[in-house]
């Protein structure tokens, strides 16, 4: 319970306390002296007024802060009236209409420029108007100026729905040709700005100056008419003539009269009806149809004949306004021309189809005289063959029975001389063979050291002789390709070098490149001008003029770019006068590892043929190569029946009853079987029996028949050496079949 009503003022409550305060005073001294009760309400006296000046402290101070607190305040309040007053100040200075408006679309404040325009709804314009209300009163305003077509309400629902925007921007036609551009931005706390801004003078300068524009780009545009060498007419939607040059009235006979600004299309091509023929393409109703059509107009090409004679083009195209343009080409020239090209090209085509029997009679007698030719090299070569196979064998059997040193060296010189006939003869085989077409390769996995071995034997006792450094670095890659043309080409690449390089040095190695392998034969020699690295190629060309035939026809490398074009071997050169050449031939690598067996056959073991008591049959249809073989053969000490062809040979083995141990069948017997076929009938009677094939002919693929037999293939002419190889390895099966 409270001595003070709390509703009183400071100043009542601490009135009453003093009172309260002397009462008591006075109880005490007047009172029962020193009773117990009253010093009891003494103490509480003096209590209670240590707690009233307790709170009367407390209370100065409350009044204290309160003063100081209505002292700050009343200095926010002129601040924040001075920086309102600053703030309406500072937008009424500003050009545009400005007003704001809060987060609940309530407007805050505005300038006076705001909608200054809009004198009808000034007295609205306040404090807490609503921004739907303020777009309501503007979409009704007389003085704005609505799209045509567009009602009020439409007008404001579209106006409402940008406003959910964060920033706006948009021109408003006013009434009296005047424009208003509104721009609306949003504030961090939700609120809108909105700017109203007078564009009339800027929309004015720039429509004038499109409009500047368009005179300069017409009086452009009719200059470039003008200039054309082609007529344009311009419609409109309405297919009235907007624009024209002087062309096309020359073109079409359109008086000047005819030609102005709204004459229709139908009327001018009802003006012209007389003149013109139309030819290709449209008629004259398809041309008007198309002109008046209300639908898409596509693109039209046509031509029509003038009655003077012209041939014009007609070009039509629709424009995207719905208006279209007409072009008109005057192509006489070109038709007349057309017109002449085809009766030259019907000549042409007469000649060329004259000229073209002609050349397929030409080329039908140079196939049939290549045809010929190929035929007479293989036969003429088979016949120089025979001869020049039994000489060769007769100079070895002499060669065997001579002691004298003379004798031998003359012996060896004529071998000599017939071997470099026996190449020149490989050599135009090879040619007409590869020329033919008729040529069948046996591309396969190879091992390259399989041709590297014997190349650095035989051609190391020519480098030899000529004093020159023949290096052949070793490769242990597997390539794809025909063995024996492969060695072929490197064979006759070697040779060349070590034929042309005076001093120094041959070097043959292998390169990889990107899957497959580059053979590179490089030489020191005098090397190749570069306007003659084209021709040593050619047949029978040699750079070398002082060489002998006995080097050859110059058809090494002849040879070897035609069989590295058949074999798909790209062959390249290098080479610089004085430095040397180097040629290059690219070969594929083997895709997938193969096992590679050696084609060489390993050195016969030595086995003297006069203690074998071996028996040959020698089927022979050429005399002297015949009894040339059989001197040779048995002055190796074997037996030798002889034979002229297939059923002499199979009557004398039925007369002898005897096997022999060895065949040699010559391939071309004349009439009845051949060589092959002679062996498949004796080795019916008497089973397989170890023998060769002997043949000029390399025209068939002979070596794979015999590869498929087990036989050898023994070429003419014969080498003494393949030959005693061959009776040894013989003679050889004999003994072990013996033993066992």
């Amino acid at each position: 319970m409270s001595l003070t009503n709390p509703e009183d003022s400071l100043e009542r409550q601490n009135e009453k306390l003093l009172k309260i305060s002397e009462s008591l005073m006075r109880r005490v001294e007047y009172g029962a002296s020193h009773s117990s009760a009253a010093y009891a309400q003494f103490e509480r006296a003096a209590l209670l007024e240590k707690q009233v000046r307790e709170r009367t402290t407390q209370l100065e101070k409350t009044l204290d802060l309160l003063h100081d607190s209505n002292a700050r305040l009343a200095q926010a309040n002129l601040e924040t009236e001075a920086a309102r007053s600053n703030l309406a100040n500072a937008i009424e200075t500003v050009h545009e209409g400005f007003a704001l408006f809060d987060s609940d679309d309530i407007m805050v404040m505005c300038n006076s420029r705001f909608c200054r325009d809009f004198v009808d709804m000034l007295d609205m314009l306040h404090p807490g108007l609503p921004f739907a209300v303020y777009v309501d009163r503007i979409s009704r305003s007389p003085h704005l100026a609505l799209p045509e077509g567009e009602s009020s309400a439409r007008w404001a629902a579209r106006r409402i729905r940008r406003h959910q925007d964060r920033h706006v921007m948009f021109n408003a036609q006013l009434t009296g040709d005047r424009w208003l551009q509104v721009s609306e931005h949003r504030t961090t706390n939700g609120g809108t700005v909105i700017l109203q801004t007078d564009v009339t003078d800027i929309l004015r300068l720039e429509r004038q100056a499109r409009d500047r524009l368009k005179d300069k780009q017409a009086q452009m545009i009719h200059a470039t008419l003008d200039h054309l060498n082609q007529g344009v007419c311009i419609f409109d939607e309405e297919a009235q003539l907007v624009g024209w040059n002087f062309k096309i009235g020359a073109l079409l006979s359109l008086p000047a009269r005819r030609l102005h600004l709204g004459a229709s299309f139908p009327v001018l091509l009802a003006h012209i009806d007389g003149e013109l023929a139309f030819s290709k393409g449209i008629d004259r109703d398809g041309f008007r149809d198309w002109a008046l059509s209300k639908a898409h107009r596509p693109p039209i090409s046509f031509e029509v004949t003038h009655s003077e004679g012209m041939v014009l083009h007609i070009f039509g195209r629709e424009m995207p306004d719905r208006g279209f343009v007409i072009s008109c080409t005057d192509i006489t020239a070109e038709r007349e021309a057309a017109h002449r090209l085809t009766e030259m090209n019907e000549d042409l085509e007469q000649r060329v189809m004259e000229r073209t029997l002609e050349l397929e009679d030409a080329l039908n007698a140079a196939e049939r005289a290549n045809a010929s030719k190929s035929r007479f090299v293989a036969a003429a070569s088979h016949d120089l063959l025979q001869p020049l196979s039994a000489a060769k064998l007769f100079i070895s059997s002499l060669a065997d029975k001579s002691a004298g040193d003379s004798d031998r060296a003359i012996l060896e010189k004529a071998e000599s001389a017939l071997s470099g006939a026996e190449k020149i003869i490989d050599a135009l085989l090879d040619i007409s063979k590869l020329e033919s077409g008729r040529i069948s390769f046996d591309v396969r996995p190879m091992a390259l050291s399989e041709i590297f071995r014997p190349l650095r034997d035989e051609m190391g006792i020519l480098a030899a002789r000529k004093g020159l450094d023949l290096r052949i670095v070793d490769s242990s890659l597997v390539v794809e390709s025909d063995p024996s043309y492969l060695r072929r080409i490197l064979q006759n690449l070697l040779g060349n070098a070590i034929r042309y390089t005076s001093t120094g040095r041959v070097v043959m190695g292998v390169r990889r490149r990107e899957g497959g392998a580059r053979i590179e034969v490089w030489d020191t020699g005098a090397g190749i001008a570069k306007h003659d690295q084209n021709s040593i190629f050619e047949e029978f060309r040699r750079l070398d003029t002082t060489a002998s035939t006995n080097e050859g026809l110059g058809l090494g490398l002849a040879i070897v770019e035609r069989a590295c074009i058949k074999l798909g071997h790209p062959l390249g050169l290098w080479s610089e006068p004085g430095r040397g050449s180097c040629f290059m031939v690219n070969v594929p690598v083997a895709s997938l590892p193969h096992h590679v067996t050696s084609t060489a056959r390993p050195t016969p073991r030595p086995l003297r043929l006069a203690q074998s008591g071996l028996i040959v049959l020698l089927v022979e249809n050429d005399p002297a190569l015949r009894r040339a073989i059989t001197i040779l053969i048995e002055s190796w000490g074997v037996s030798v029946i002889e034979a002229t062809d297939a059923a002499s040979a199979l009557d004398l083995l039925d007369d002898l009853e005897i096997t022999p141990d060895a065949l040699l069948l010559d391939y071309q017997l004349g009439r009845g079987m051949n060589g092959v076929e002679l062996y498949d009938a004796i080795t019916a009677r008497f089973g397989p029996l170890p023998g060769s094939i002997i043949s000029a002919n390399r025209t068939e693929p002979l070596d794979q028949f015999c590869m498929a037999r087990g036989l050898e293939f023994l070429p003419k002419p014969l080498d003494r050496h393949r030959l005693s190889a061959v009776l040894d390895a013989a003679a050889t099966s004999r003994a072990q079949a013996a033993e066992g």
